[in-house]
């Protein structure tokens, strides 16, 4: 038993042991899916898990050498030139905001978003303001025919003189249209439609999808074209294709949003010219899609007076404080579970939170029912919004209502304890700008800052205080 576990051990070794590296010399075996290289054929991938995706390849290796002359020679770093560092804007200021200014030349964008959230649209968008700006600008559709594409610009008002559009497949045509065309800006939607004719297999797998990255990468650093990448996703939502795409690229933007709601949001997963902790907002409407640098009163609801159940939060997305609110319902249970269900908010935490106020308020709740939901689609994850969830559900069960200019920010622990969070100055700030005149905040947040001259800031230390403030005390 030992030997046959051993020399299992010892083939298993002998499988796997090229990993993630190249495979030998002459013959390999590749996963179509990852990219996963073996040594002798085996029916599932040893690294996705992948059953049948496991094919012969065959490599040649050649050793590179230094050439013999006519090597250019490196620069001071104080001698290279910046200018060509500096980002143009694209007109779309949303999108500038989160590319960190605008798109920089021979900058290679990936934007990744599930299907029919917007990608094409909004990048449509930016291809009609940026050759109305000047620029000339190249639309490659993978995925729609020529005629499809330029009925979506007459709906969104996306016409421009100098935007050329092709219906295109073909990588080595491609790379010939932006060679005759010359222009400032590429738009390729979307990169797993592109295929070359050199390469073994179909578009969308592995080795077509970094060849045709890692072509468009060099000719966009070779001749200072901006090019704008479309990805696919997965169903967990990660990129779909190698991980090496998005080394490849210079910029990884993230199209997120619920499909019935309006709002999408657009957020940098990777940028080496700006920052990665912006985000963009903006409405998806049958006319197009346009950004909203004040997006607070989508997740607001109209009406004037107070209704017990609901509360007003401020998170952050990014650098950008967002006003939400928060409703809550708390119904008798007729089965012998009660039922958590959440739209917006992390059903965990709210879990939680409804065993902290039974366990630490004692508030009838645990045998209730209860509903938790957000206005406007916005989502809420952050543990910022745990004392908004918290006074909701406290004023639905005890039918009292949350002063309507009153805003509860904070992180509350198992012990009932109400927490600090980051960036309360930002989120103080935001809600004064909007009209609150109140904000239940953990304890040590006066002193720690500048607080808006104009907002009252009440100091609650725990979950039983701040019970007491917004709802008993008033």
């Amino acid at each position: 038993m030992t030997t046959r576990g051993a020399a299992t051990r010892a083939a298993s070794r002998s499988v796997t042991s090229t990993g993630h590296g190249r495979a030998p010399r002459g013959t390999a075996y590749r996963c179509s899916e990852c990219g996963w290289t073996a040594v002798k054929w085996v029916g599932r991938c040893g690294e996705c898990q992948a059953w049948g995706s496991v094919a012969e390849v065959h490599e040649t290796r050649a050793r590179t050498t230094a050439p013999a002359s006519d090597v250019p020679m490196p620069s001071r770093i104080g001698e290279v030139n910046v200018e060509d560092a500096v980002a143009r804007p694209t007109g779309v200021s949303e999108f500038d905001r989160v590319l960190g200014g605008g798109l920089v030349p021979g900058a290679v964008v990936l934007v990744a978003g599930e299907p029919g959230i917007g990608k094409s649209t909004l990048l449509l968008d930016v291809a009609a303001r940026a050759a109305r700006s000047g620029a000339t600008v190249l639309y490659i559709s993978g995925e729609e025919s020529a005629a499809q594409v330029r009925l979506r610009a007459e709906r969104i008002e996306a016409m421009a003189a100098t935007l050329y559009l092709a219906a295109e497949t073909d990588l080595a045509t491609i790379l010939g249209q932006v060679e005759a065309v010359r222009p400032s800006l590429v738009i390729v939607d979307s990169v797993q439609t592109i295929a070359s004719a050199d390469l073994d297999g179909t578009a969308g797998n592995v080795a077509q999808v970094r060849e045709v990255a890692a072509s468009l990468s060099h000719a966009a650093k070779a001749t200072g074209t901006a090019v704008m990448l479309v990805g696919h996703v997965t169903k967990d939502g990660s990129i779909a294709g190698p991980r090496v795409l998005e080394h490849l690229v210079d910029v990884v933007i993230q199209f997120e949003g619920e499909r019935h709601s309006r709002l999408r949001l657009v957020r940098a997963v990777k940028n080496r010219y700006g920052p990665t902790d912006e985000v963009g907002c903006f409405d998806l409407s049958d006319v197009g899609i346009v950004g909203l640098p004040d997006p607070s009163g989508l997740f607001l609801s109209t009406r004037d007076a107070a209704v017990p159940g609901t509360c007003v939060t401020v998170t952050l997305e990014g650098r950008r404080p967002l006003v939400a609110e928060v409703q809550a319902l708390v119904a008798k249970s007729v089965a012998p579970a009660p039922r958590r269900a959440t739209s917006g908010v992390d059903a965990a935490r709210v879990a939680m939170v409804v065993a902290v106020l039974d366990r630490r308020v004692h508030l009838p709740i645990g045998s209730s029912d209860t509903y938790a939901a957000t206005v406007g689609g916005v989502r809420v994850s952050e543990p910022a919004a745990d004392l908004a969830i918290a006074l909701a559900l406290a004023s639905a069960i005890l039918d009292r209502s949350v002063p309507a200019d009153a805003v509860a920010i904070g992180e509350v622990g198992l012990a009932g304890e109400i927490r600090p969070v980051t960036g309360m100055p930002r989120r103080l700030a935001e809600a004064a700008r909007l009209g609150f005149r109140r904000a239940f905040v953990p304890a040590g947040v006066i002193g720690s800052g500048p607080m808006p001259p104009e907002l009252e800031v009440v100091e609650v230390g725990d979950i039983a205080a701040a019970v007491g403030r917004a709802l008993v005390g008033g």
